[in-house]
């Protein structure tokens, strides 16, 4: 386990490293390119298309590494794919719509950019289908290759067009996955691609049935949790504007490329390996025990050390005027030291069909942050949002870790 563990993790994670350290070098060059208004703008149009693309799924990519045929796993991509045709359509509906979309959400620079939502969430869904499909089957090399494809291509782009259109990084981000979503089904369309263009009606239907705990407990759980993650965007752009949020967005992005690095590698790896254990039978404690025992021992010097060297971190790596990005970025490390083990194991639910649990947690946590961001706005301050916004997802994140080990205890003791 150890060994398969290490060799798949490490195609991944060098590929994560290669592709997010692109795009954390270009921010330098970004962010005296473009305004933090354009950032906001950004952060506004990926957070409509992130919620977007979890409807356009209905978390059906999750069923395609559970069913033992390949069969009933080609079926259970084509569930989501034929989920994913229907929701990017609704939203090509919607594109008269944009200008009063943008007005609610305080950014009028949304409306031009709009109509390439519906392009970006059918990129964004198809790869996320096909993501766990290479995943079932082994292929990390092929998901590592479109990782690096994307970032490579994003970073380049909006550094590109950054002289000839004001909505540059808006056109990267939309044209960064559709080409390395290109590049991946050529090269892979012998091995990976030809079974999928068999569609069997009635093992979908079958397949739809068997799995449908994902649409209706994964779902509202992750969209939950995805709209609970983008709340400072959706709540906070109205009242203190579009520049707060590029600031704030870029926190997130300083904070999040280096974790996901790891914690999304470990994340794929982790959930095939552990699926496949638990089918066998096998005892699986011992393992979690000492990655969290292992991750924490790392995590906690190394992040005091960064919340003493962020202010001029930040300001090295930015220029100038970028100085609440190191604010948020420290009140945000105690929440992002517990997400580093968090985030990793959080397909448990998943493996042990406890997705009605895990989605009460969610909508607790979305009522807590949903109470934490009011109160800042209540006192106007940005920065008192954002630090009670954290405080809320470390103390959610660390119960939920808890939860994870009495989930793994209960399945100890079936065996």
């Amino acid at each position: 386990m150890n060994s398969s563990i290490v060799k798949n993790t490490s195609k991944l994670l060098t590929a994560n490293i290669i592709a997010q350290a692109i795009g954390l070098l270009v921010y330098p060059i970004l962010t005296r390119l473009y305004t933090p208004d354009d950032f906001g703008t950004l952060n506004i149009f990926l957070t409509i298309g992130g919620i977007a693309t979890l409807f356009a799924t209905a978390e059906y990519q999750n069923s395609i590494m559970l069913p033992k045929s390949e069969k009933s796993g080609v079926a259970c991509f084509h569930v989501g794919f034929v989920i994913t045709l229907i929701v990017s359509l609704i939203f090509v509906l919607s594109i008269p719509f944009a200008s009063q979309i943008s007005a609610l959400l305080n950014a009028p620079e949304l409306t031009a950019n709009y109509w390439m939502l519906p392009i970006y969430i059918f990129a964004i869904s198809l790869w996320t289908l096909l993501n766990y499909w290479h995943t079932r089957n082994g292929r990390f090399t092929s998901v590592s290759a479109y990782q690096i494809t994307q970032c490579t291509t994003g970073a380049g782009l909006k550094w590109g067009l950054a002289g000839f259109l004001r909505n540059g990084l808006i056109v990267g981000s939309v044209l960064a996955p559709i080409i390395a979503l290109a590049t991946n089904v050529a090269a892979t369309f012998r091995t990976a691609i030809r079974p999928l263009l068999t569609f069997d009606r009635a093992e979908c239907r079958l397949m739809a049935r068997e799995y449908a705990n994902f649409p209706k407990y994964s779902l509202p759980r992750t969209l939950i949790n995805n709209v609970s993650g983008n709340l400072p965007v959706l709540l906070l752009a109205p009242f203190f504007g579009v520049s707060h949020i590029g600031f704030f967005g870029m926190a997130l992005t300083l904070a999040f490329r280096p974790l996901n690095m790891i914690s999304a590698s470990l994340y794929q790896v982790l959930f095939q390996r552990i699926a496949e254990q638990v089918q066998r039978n096998e005892s699986i404690k011992r393992f979690f025990c000492k990655f969290i025992r292992n991750t924490f021992s790392v995590v906690i010097p190394v992040f005091a050390a960064l919340f003493f060297i962020m202010p001029w971190l930040t300001k090295w790596f930015l220029g100038d005027g970028w100085d609440d990005t190191a604010l948020y970025i420290r009140l945000m490390l105690p929440w992002l030291a517990v997400i580093c083990v968090g985030a990793t194991i959080a397909f448990i639910p998943d493996i042990f069909q406890k997705q009605r649990t895990s989605a009460i947690i969610e909508i607790i946590y979305l009522i807590l942050r949903i109470c934490a961001l009011l109160t800042g706005i209540l006192m106007n301050s940005f920065a008192i949002a954002v630090a009670l916004y954290c405080a809320v997802g470390f103390c959610v994140v660390g119960y939920q870790i808890i939860w994870y080990l009495r989930i793994i205890n209960r399945y100890e003791r079936s065996l």
